[in-house]
């Protein structure tokens, strides 16, 4: 009996599952490297708003707008749909989930770069005053209120949530250490993560009226500063001078410290620190973001000038449990009262009085609760939607910490869920800006 068409159809058989498999592993590899994030994951608004969010273009210069500052719209007030539940099975573990690019010319291993996130990483870019050429700036203050800061918290954050950070921010204050220190030169240049520093400084030595007037204790510390800068480091950083200002003004003529006079000493600072050769500091004025400083009649008197302020940062947590802070992205960046005085909202004020400044959230968290444990994870979860709707804003700092002088915890990881969804978050496109140095 002929037995050839028997093995044709042994062979027939046996390539079914052979093709089965060859489908499943060229899946996996596909989700390894930039498909979309979880194997099942649906696509389009009903999926899960922190991978859904489109690669942004980078967008056309304005005239008097540097780089790609994008035109403002008006955010919706309409509330952000709910965020699924459903659970996403992933073809792999979070902590798996590589997102910092490999340097070229540098051969990765097998699955240590993912090849979708790097390319989109290659045409978001800083540029000039590093505004990010498109997307959105990511960064943290690691071991905020801890003893264990710097390089070593630095490491853990990203490696619990799996990725490079483009901005470090530390803070500095009085006038006994330069800086950037060799610590934070070394942050900036490790090999492969090139980074944004992102130093406050809080002068501690005299009034602000006195800084303002030349106090010559103040002026000969700075002036130091601006040499150890420019002999150092003399690539572009992040430079803040005495952050959430409006948090200690006292208004009464005489005391040192009114509105005019932190806008006098800001002044002085930056102009006194390019003066002497530190023309790289990228300044940023840091707001409080509480809206009661805001509604105060001083508070506009506090602005610098556009010549000494390249960019404004607000400081702004969500809070777990119902009240001031709690809601949606929306309510918390950009909350409303109406009435007299009435408050438009820091995104629709900085935007409207401020058009031509870049938006940072200078710090941004979410404070912890152990009645409301599920709402970190489900505001990471709508941030990614929520966000495109503050298209000025180009950077956001999280502030990290287990314990602040309240005892909140703002850590990222406080919950599995928060930490898995803070992943998410972060492998965005949207997040994705390649650091490219400037002086």
């Amino acid at each position: 009996m002929n037995r050839r068409p028997r093995r044709f159809r042994l062979v027939q058989i046996a390539a079914v599952p052979t093709a089965f498999a060859l489908s499943v592993a060229t899946t996996l590899a596909w989700a390894w490297t930039g498909g979309v994030d979880q194997i099942g994951l649906p696509v389009g608004a009903l999926g899960d708003p922190t991978v859904s969010v489109p690669v942004l273009s980078p967008t056309a210069q304005q005239p008097g707008i540097p780089d790609a500052l994008a035109p403002a719209r008006r955010p919706s007030s309409a509330p952000a749909a709910a965020s699924p539940s459903a659970a996403v099975t992933t073809a792999t573990s979070p902590a798996a989930t590589p997102t910092t690019p490999v340097p070229q010319g540098r051969r990765a291993q097998a699955g240590s770069v993912n090849v979708t996130q790097q390319r989109r990483q290659e045409h978001c870019r800083t540029g000039h005053k590093l505004v990010p050429t498109c997307g959105v700036l990511w960064g943290v203050a690691p071991g905020a209120h801890t003893e264990s800061r710097g390089a070593s918290a630095l490491a853990r954050f990203e490696r619990k949530t799996g990725r490079h950070q483009a901005i470090y921010h530390a803070y500095h204050g009085g006038i006994r250490q330069l800086f950037p220190t060799e610590q934070e030169i070394a942050i900036a240049h490790e090999r492969g993560k090139r980074r944004i520093l992102f130093l406050n400084w809080k002068p501690e030595s005299a009034s602000w009226a006195k800084i303002a007037k030349g106090d010559k204790r103040t002026d000969a510390y700075l002036d130091r500063l601006a040499k150890h800068i420019k002999k150092n480091f003399p690539e572009q950083f992040f430079f803040a001078v005495h952050h959430e200002g409006e948090n200690d003004v006292r208004e009464k003529a005489g005391s040192g410290y009114t509105a005019r006079d932190y806008a006098a000493m800001y002044r002085h600072v930056i102009k006194r620190l390019r003066a002497k050769g530190a023309d790289n500091i990228v300044s940023v004025l840091v707001h409080m973001a509480y809206v009661p400083h805001a509604q105060k009649p001083w508070f506009n008197r506090m602005y610098p000038g556009d010549d000494v302020v390249d960019w404004i940062g607000l400081d702004t947590y969500a809070y777990s449990d119902p009240g001031y802070g709690h809601g949606q992205f929306s309510e918390v960046f950009n909350r409303r009262l109406e009435g007299k005085p009435g408050w438009p909202g820091f995104y629709n004020w900085a935007r409207t009085r401020h058009p031509s400044k870049p938006l940072m959230l200078a710090e941004w968290g979410v404070w912890s609760s152990k009645r409301n444990p599920q709402y970190k994870a489900e505001f990471y979860r709508r941030l990614g939607r929520e966000i495109r709707e503050f298209p000025r804003i180009k950077a956001m700092v999280q502030f990290e910490t287990p314990s602040n002088q309240k005892g909140q915890d703002s850590s990222v990881d406080s919950t599995p869920a928060a930490l898995h969804a803070y992943r998410k978050l972060g492998s965005l496109p949207l997040f994705q800006v390649s650091v490219t140095p400037r002086r």
